[in-house]
């Protein structure tokens, strides 16, 4: 997920949005435990998108 397109959504959207991908990514973690992954890059940009969105949101609480 692009910057732009965090940006744009409302703060109450974010935290949802991060919580869906934390849980994701937990998940997705525990897949590749079990059996490994095809694509083990969706991971590490899972865990980027989620640091991105975390960014994000902390400026818009900050402006607030």
């Amino acid at each position: 997920m692009k910057a732009s397109e965090v940006r744009e959504m409302s703060i109450a959207d974010l935290r949802d949005r991060i919580e869906a991908e934390k849980a994701a990514l937990d998940t997705m973690k525990i897949n590749h435990a079990v059996s490994p992954l095809e694509d083990t890059s969706k991971i590490k940009k899972s865990r980027k998108d989620i640091a991105r969105m975390m960014t994000i949101l902390a400026e818009k609480e900050k402006q607030n």
